[in-house]
This record gives structure tokens, sequence and C-alpha cells, in this order.
């Protein structure tokens, strides 16, 4: 089934809307992993080619690490390319079927749910604490699950509404 024909079957606009959004979170995910690998470089380098190790790159690889990983999960939730056991899934009678993919979708928007919440209380307590080795603020490192987590459940939400028997759309 070509993008198109997946995005009729989840919504008409709204789909291609969210479409649009899961596009954006993989191109901030790809520059973060191509940022932490410019970091991680730089790290390298000055470490052993100029003997000058600089404080801010580990805090900030870390940062565009939580990036990848968040945004790629929500995208992944999206797809249907997250963990799960999509044999067994996929070999039970369609009510069975049903319930089996609602539970995890409902499971996939209350795990989103509390990575957004509590990255967002964790984000608001340290933003006024500077984070060590870089002029940051510390809460920022819970950007990621705050974005990540609500994106999670968006993501779950159109999966839920939209595919209700089957994991790929069809």
């Amino acid at each position: 089934m070509t993008e198109e024909g997946l995005n009729q079957g989840r919504g008409g606009w709204l789909g291609g809307a969210l479409t649009v959004l899961a596009r954006i979170a993989t191109v901030i995910a790809g520059a973060s992993l191509v940022g932490m690998a410019v970091v991680e470089g730089w790290q390298v380098f000055a470490r052993y080619v100029l003997n000058d190790s600089p404080s801010w790159t580990e805090p900030v690889a870390l940062l565009l690490m939580s990036t990848v990983m968040m945004v790629g999960a929500a995208v992944g939730t999206r797809n249907d390319a997250h963990f799960g056991f999509f044999i067994a899934v996929e070999h039970t009678p369609v009510r069975l079927r049903r319930v089996l993919l609602a539970i995890a979708r409902l499971i996939a928007i209350a795990v989103g749910l509390m990575l957004s919440i509590w990255g967002g209380r964790l984000l608001v307590d340290g933003w006024g604490v500077p984070m060590a080795g870089a002029p940051l603020p510390q809460g920022i490192v819970f950007l990621p699950f705050c974005v990540g987590g609500a994106l999670i459940v968006v993501f779950a939400i159109e999966r839920l509404i939209t595919s209700p028997t089957s994991r790929t759309g069809a």
C-alpha cells in the first residue's frame, strides 16, 4: 500500500497533517543523530589532537541522544515499528486481534502521557538550575521526554482510531 493510501485510511486531512508531523519528527531525529555524531567527533578531536577536552560535549550529546530516542520512538509508534508480539497478534482471530491491538495502543498512550507529564515536571523543576559543563538550563534535558511523550500519545491515539484490526493499516 502506498503512503497516500495509508493516509486516506488514517483519516484524510488529519492523517495527512499527522504524516507531516511524523516527517518533521523524523527530520528532527535525523538532525539530532547527525548533531550527536558531530559533537562526539569534536570531543574526540579536541581530546586527542588538541589535548583540550571541551566540557560541553557530553551534556549536549546526551541531550541530542534523548531527542533521537524520544522522537524516534514516537514515529515508531505511528508506524508500528516498535517492540511488540506482532507475530502472535497477527495469527489470532480478528476479534481477539482488535482487543490486543487496542490494549497495546492504550498502553502506549499511558506511557506517552507518563513521559510527557513527568518530563514536564522535571523540565520546570530543573529550568533554573545551570547544567554542569554547558551553558544551558538542566531542565532542557527533559524537553525531549515532554515532546516525545506527547507525540507518542497523538500517534497512538491515531493508530487506535484508524487501524483497529491490523498493524499495517491494511
